[in-house]
């Protein structure tokens, strides 16, 4: 974690597991005019730094090696903390499901990562000043996925995600889903875990429950 500047104003904080990242992030808000930047790497660091620091914007990042969306709970977690914090999500996950989620998580800002800096600048300064910034391309599909009142697994998950799903209502382990779909372990208990954030689950056997009556429904 870096400071830039000693000045009294609030800090920005940058949360995000890529150095390059960071450092785009970095360039982008001085450009915009933003002394005093930190920036964490993890998400028990960047929610200690939100603590101590009490920073007024955030731009955060989703997923975290080894931890998956754990971005989701950390907006959440500092929202709580401080309902005036004003979060962005820069993140490459361009999913509607999970838009939604940061969404009603506490961001009030959706950037995606593969968009020039000038669209990061402009979602900042909206974010900043207390608008909300959608991404263009996902405003559509998440106002259709919001307002839709049969949000099922069917409209949740994607093809791959839903061959998963029922070989869990099946009884499979992850190992025999693995084999099954000829993939590693660590991409079937990565994908269980996206399922549980998009659909929001707390533990496998919630998902496992999803997945036995999504099969009886359909059976």
């Amino acid at each position: 974690m870096n400071a830039i500047a000693t000045t009294a104003e609030a800090p920005t904080l940058v949360i995000d597991d890529h150095p390059i990242v960071l450092q785009g992030c970095r360039r982008v808000l001085e450009d915009a005019g933003i002394e005093r930047i930190i920036d964490a790497t993890s998400v028990v660091a960047a929610y200690r730094s939100f603590l101590r620091l009490r920073p007024t914007t955030v731009i955060c990042d989703l997923t975290f090696q080894g931890s998956g969306l754990a971005g989701l709970e950390l907006i959440r977690r500092m929202r709580n903390a401080n309902r005036a914090v004003r979060i962005l999500v820069f993140s490459m996950h361009n999913d509607p499901v999970i838009v939604s989620r940061a969404l009603e998580a506490g961001a009030l800002g959706y950037v995606l990562k593969d968009h020039a800096s000038g669209e990061l600048f402009e979602a900042f300064q909206r974010v900043r000043s207390g608008r909300p910034y959608l991404d263009p391309r996902l405003a559509t599909e998440v106002a259709m996925l919001r307002t839709d009142p049969k949000r099922t697994p069917e409209t949740q998950l994607t093809p791959r995600e839903l061959q998963i799903l029922q070989r869990l209502a099946q009884g499979k382990s992850y190992g025999a889903i693995a084999s099954d779909l000829s993939v590693s372990y660590k991409t079937i208990t990565n994908a269980c875990s996206l399922m549980r954030q998009k659909l929001g689950l707390r533990t496998l056997a919630e998902l496992i429950h999803v997945a036995v009556t999504q099969a009886q429904r359909q059976g």
